[in-house]
């Protein structure tokens, strides 16, 4: 299987930093109209969690005390545990206020199908009761099976249903990099 690089280090880094700007700015012009609220990032195991903790030290930068962070586990929501292998559920991390009238964002490393989103606004549903709920990806690649569109994208990427994207980060695989593979899916 061959694969591609579409970004490398520098392009998620900055792809990530302007995506800590636009929610900032979309949580200033929410705030102006309906009153302050908790900012809160859920990542979505396992890439979206650490992508959740680089967007709220970015946060933390730009705007000291803005965000909190946390996971979200969706395993249980999903409509594929049958046709898919077997996985084993990851801790569910919320801030001590909980999600009730929070903003909250999801966070997921690369948006497909739509259903591992759709299982996250089941899994948080199970939690509590936002303000509001945003979505924040670092690559869309298209091919959406349902009515799902994300708030924050780090790069759009077309794509074949035949083709693989892989996300790869320094903390779990050693270095920053998104890539392309022709094959399988």
């Amino acid at each position: 299987m061959t694969a591609r690089p579409v970004l490398q280090q520098a392009d998620i880094d900055r792809a990530l930093t302007r995506i800590a700007h636009e929610i900032l700015e979309s949580v200033d012009r929410q705030g102006s109209d309906r009153g302050d609220s908790a900012l809160i990032l859920l990542g979505i195991p396992t890439r979206g969690v650490l992508l959740a903790e680089r967007l709220a030290a970015r946060l933390e930068s730009l705007a000291p005390g803005s965000a909190s962070v946390g996971s979200l586990d969706v395993t249980m929501h999903r409509d594929d545990l049958r046709s898919q292998p077997t996985r084993s559920p990851s801790p569910t991390r919320i801030p001590a206020g909980g999600i009730d009238g929070a903003t909250v964002v999801l966070v997921d490393d690369v948006l497909y199908s739509g259903r591992t989103i759709r299982a996250a606004l089941d899994a948080l549903t199970a939690l509590g009761r936002p303000k509001a709920v945003r979505l924040a990806v670092l690559i869309d690649r298209g091919h959406r099976e349902l009515p799902i569109r994300p708030d924050f994208v780090g790069k759009n990427l077309p794509s074949s249903i035949t083709e693989r994207v892989n996300v790869r980060l320094i903390e779990t695989d050693g270095d920053d990099l998104v890539e392309i593979a022709e094959g399988e899916r």
